[in-house]
């Protein structure tokens, strides 16, 4: 997994970057300063899987700078990092906007890195056979509700959990399955026989 990292501080930055690394063997991690480096770094570095975006939300060109970033890096992952409050606005916000996920830098280090573990925790070999075993209940739900066309709202109100956590879980299982849209998991799913 390739993570880009923006944090205009330098220590804040490399705390980041370390804890990624914690958390993932496997990731590779580039730490930027801004946002601005982003397309330069995927020239040199490719593609992103994770892009983490350090945002104040001090204006409304952050949430423009989301949306930009969604045009450019379609299959990329976009998780906000922001201190301002009130968190759940701003996580709207970033939502609203194209992000897929959002973290309370105020958090506990422990809340932060549980949250962050969600991102990692599915990671497999893709050279590795899909199937039935390797996949979560979670998963096997997501699946079969992704193959009678449900949105994310709907698939929030069918599993009492948020559009957010439906996201994260939809990021997981397209990363297990090796994919990059609902189109191909229902695909897999269904030549694979896993739903």
């Amino acid at each position: 997994m390739q993570v880009f990292i923006t944090e205009s501080q330098p220590l804040m930055r490399q705390a980041v970057v370390k804890l990624f690394h914690k958390l993932s063997n496997k990731a590779i991690v580039v730490g930027l300063a801004s946002h601005n480096e982003i397309t330069a770094a995927s020239n040199i570095h490719g593609q992103p899987d994770l892009i983490c975006l350090d945002l104040s939300f001090s204006n409304d060109q952050d949430a423009s700078t989301i949306r930009e970033l969604r045009d450019k890096f379609p299959d990329s992952t976009l998780m906000v990092f922001s201190a301002t409050e009130p968190a759940v606005f701003y996580q709207e916000v970033a939502i609203k906007a194209g992000a897929n996920a959002f973290i309370n830098k105020l958090l506990s280090i422990e809340d932060i890195s549980n949250r962050l573990r969600i991102f990692f925790d599915g990671e497999i070999n893709e050279d590795d056979l899909v199937g039935l075993e390797k996949l979560s209940n979670r998963q096997k739900q997501l699946l079969v509700l992704l193959d009678k066309g449900m949105n994310n709202k709907s698939i929030s109100e069918s599993l009492a959990i948020s559009e957010h956590t439906v996201k994260v879980h939809l990021w997981r299982l397209f990363k297990r399955l090796n994919v990059h849209s609902r189109a191909q998991a229902s695909h897999i799913a269904r030549t694979r026989g896993l739903v």
